[in-house]
């Protein structure tokens, strides 16, 4: 199998050594190329992976099997409609696009074009999609993702990374994508939806560091918090119906379940290396030519949504 990295910043060498644990582990042959800029050093022992650097699209040959589009958000349409000819499939970092984009004139061919949604993957929310799936029935909905930017990444000054540049794509809006990603995964989108967006902290960044969101479907209602200075790390999600509450606490990978006249109890899921998780589920597809859960215009269509004033 032969793949093509284009952009090696933190996710992209998390999602090479993914690569080439899963393919080793399934006695695929592989060789991994790399469109790179210059200067950056890559991790301990990542470069033994690398066959091929190029520095230029000119030198790239037109026979790859995969292309993963792991360089910042705001050149992601641009790589996919200049490099759709040079491969059979592309896995797609999140957010797909820095905005809405029409994508009907790229004719994608038959291939899979996956974006990266690897929250879907984690057991605490395949766990909640498959209640949902069985007729579980919650009329509110509370979910918030709060953290500190400047702590995201050790040894890297946040106010040059894209979460900083507005320009670049950065800001909670798609950022923090990942939280109207699952939510939905799990619901569908909203009838109606209210939000208010901004950049409220001391943080020297120039995107939005904060938004919140009111929605309603038809049977529930929905608030979404997301934020870029949270003195604590927190990803939850909470799930009230009838005589009942679930606590979801998607970082710790537990589940707390009140229920009315039966208590409380917690269900711990452990350790979940929900990125490999995801990397053996798009070689699946791609093994089986199948289609995937979060395709690029699903991903397209909830950037429209994301970006929209109400709904």
């Amino acid at each position: 199998m032969k793949i093509c990295m284009v952009g090696l910043g933190s996710i992209g060498q998390r999602h090479l050594r993914n690569i080439a644990r899963v393919l080793s582990e399934r006695s695929i042959a592989f060789t991994v190329e790399a469109l790179r800029v210059k200067g950056r050093k890559l991790e301990d022992g990542l470069d033994t992976l690398i066959s091929k650097t190029h520095y230029s699209s000119d030198t790239m040959p037109d026979d790859y099997d995969v292309i993963f589009v792991t360089n910042p958000t705001v050149f992601h349409y641009e790589t996919v409609k200049q490099f759709l000819h040079k491969t059979r499939h592309m896995f797609i970092e999140k957010p797909v696009f820095e905005k809405y984009r029409e994508i009907s004139d790229l004719h994608l061919g038959a291939g899979v074009y996956y974006v990266a949604c690897p929250l879907r993957h984690k057991k605490v929310i395949r766990y909640i999609k498959e209640l949902v799936g069985q007729g579980a029935g919650f009329h509110s909905i509370r979910a918030i993702s709060s953290s500190y930017l400047p702590e995201w990444r050790r040894g890297v000054d946040y106010r040059n990374v894209y979460s900083a540049n507005k320009k670049l794509g950065g800001g909670v809006e798609l950022d923090l994508i990942h939280e109207w990603d699952y939510i939905a995964y799990l619901f569908g989108l909203p009838e109606k939806m209210y939000k208010l967006v901004g950049r409220c902290s001391d943080l020297e960044i120039d995107s939005d560091d904060i938004a919140v969101y009111i929605a309603k479907y038809v049977d529930k209602m929905l608030e979404l918090h997301l934020d870029y200075f949270g003195a604590e790390t927190v990803r939850q999600l909470e799930l009230m119906g009838n005589r009942e509450k679930y606590i979801v606490d998607i970082n710790r990978n537990t589940i707390k379940i009140m229920e009315q006249n039966k208590g409380d109890r917690q269900i711990d899921f452990g350790q979940d290396d929900f990125y490999l998780t995801e990397m053996e589920y798009f070689f699946d597809l791609v093994q089986l030519g199948e289609k995937s859960f979060n395709e690029m215009d699903r991903a397209n269509d909830l950037i429209k949504f994301v970006s929209e004033e109400q709904r």
